[in-house]
């Protein structure tokens, strides 16, 4: 069966189009043609054919074969004609992204993307999603069980980034990310109420070192609360897919802490796990396995002296693992109240690629310049994530966090857990 496929970048309303003759395709606007060729003559022994300069544009033509093999080449050698230099500087200034992202919103080469392949809303304050990363993702990120992955939506025409844990296991094609919806949360509520099947989100840096060691604990008491289940769930089914269990002297035990039944994530399969003790915790009904939040007594019935604990959750959750526990490895995604100081260093924080200048109020610099009509990307508003670090070319500043002073110019400071002391210039 004869059939053949052109596709422009740079003619993109013309989108897939039929055979051309020669001398319409050269009255096409400049741009860079490929084609993908399939006719009863075709050589499939043979995966390039020939690449030929027109006058009005280059065109490289590839030949598909009935192998998966051929079907390989063809992506991989789209992929390096794509990322080429001569390319690139043909699609400028916006780049082939900008190009290929009409055909496909994943089919980018700088860009980490996701589309999203099933929604779950199993609980009434959380949604699931399963994520399909492309491969500029994948390439050049590995996520490791417990670390957060940043998620970017567009909301209203505004792009908002914020990070969250995969729960899925270690080394799996596809993210499972359980969102909690929170009171207020434009990203969480968003998602909570619109994502949908097909849906593309961005996917940028993978962090974090809330990780099990390269060495397993022999016995792990993983806690977690609300939406922090996700990390730690993520390290549970990583050692299940090991085999952790099937060592003698292997233990794992589970708590986790919600509301109520009804809004306990992974509940169904939690109860499911033969070799693992899951105990749940419910702070506004007693028909749970504990009453009240952690403590020594808890911890007893969970698992006495474990050799590690992973604990994720509110802060007062992971201070009181901490204080009855001893190996503790935390993580929590809820941001610290910061207060404004009650005496603000009077100085003036200079915005500079925007023009704008404001008095020091005593809030951090992110704060700042939100209250000054500027929109900066931020995610997670706690120092985590690093999407919203800027450089500061002069002025002193001191991290909220770790109470660290830094005076050196031209340098990255997170502005979400940065205030100034005195004057500053910023690059925003």
């Amino acid at each position: 069966m004869m059939a053949r496929l052109v596709a422009s970048l740079r003619s993109p309303r013309e989108g897939l189009s039929r055979e051309r003759s020669r001398s319409d395709r050269r009255d096409r606007e400049l741009g860079v043609r490929l084609f993908t060729i399939v006719n009863p003559t075709t050589d499939l022994r043979k995966l390039l054919t020939s690449c030929g300069v027109w006058p009005h544009g280059i065109h490289m033509f590839t030949q598909t074969s009935q192998a998966s093999s051929g079907r390989g080449f063809v992506k991989a050698f789209q992929k390096r004609v794509l990322g080429s230099d001569l390319v690139d500087l043909l699609t400028g200034p916006h780049g082939v992204d900008r190009y290929t992202e009409l055909v496909a919103p994943t089919w980018t080469l700088g860009e980490g993307r996701a589309k999203v392949i099933d929604v779950r809303r199993t609980t009434a304050r959380s949604v699931t999603l399963t994520l399909a990363p492309n491969e500029a993702f994948t390439s050049a990120h590995t996520v490791t069980a417990g670390q957060y992955v940043n998620l970017t939506v567009d909301i209203d025409g505004r792009r908002h980034t914020r990070c969250y844990s995969p729960a899925n296991a270690e080394g799996s094609s596809y993210l499972e990310l359980t969102i909690g919806h929170h009171d207020g949360g434009l990203v969480s509520t968003h998602l909570y109420e619109r994502a949908r099947r097909g849906m593309v989100v961005g996917l940028g840096g993978v962090g974090g070192d809330f990780v099990l060691p390269a060495r397993r604990p022999r016995r792990i008491l993983f806690v977690s609360g609300g939406s922090g289940i996700t990390p730690v769930m993520a390290m549970l089914r990583t050692l299940i897919a090991e085999g952790h269990l099937q060592a003698p002297d292997a233990e794992i035990a589970f708590i986790h802490y919600a509301r109520s039944a009804a809004e306990a994530c992974y509940l169904d399969e939690l109860a499911a796990l033969a070799r693992v003790r899951v105990l749940h915790g419910y702070t506004r009904t007693d028909d749970g396995d504990f009453v009240g939040r952690f403590g020594r007594g808890h911890l007893d019935a969970a698992m006495p002296s474990p050799d590690a604990v992973f604990v994720c959750g509110p802060t007062a959750l992971v201070e009181a693992v901490r204080e009855h526990c001893d190996s503790v490895h935390t993580e929590s995604f809820v941001p610290p109240a910061f207060e404004p100081s009650a005496n603000p260093s009077g100085g003036r924080i200079t915005f500079a690629d925007s023009g704008i200048d404001v008095a020091d109020d005593g809030r951090s610099l992110l704060e700042q310049a939100e209250s000054a009509g500027l929109t900066p990307e931020n995610g997670c508003r706690m120092g985590i994530c690093h999407t919203c670090t800027r450089r500061k070319s002069t002025g002193t500043v001191r991290n909220l966090i770790t109470g660290a002073v830094s005076t050196a110019p031209e340098e990255d400071v997170q502005i979400c857990v940065s205030v100034p002391v005195g004057d500053v210039d910023l690059s925003l």
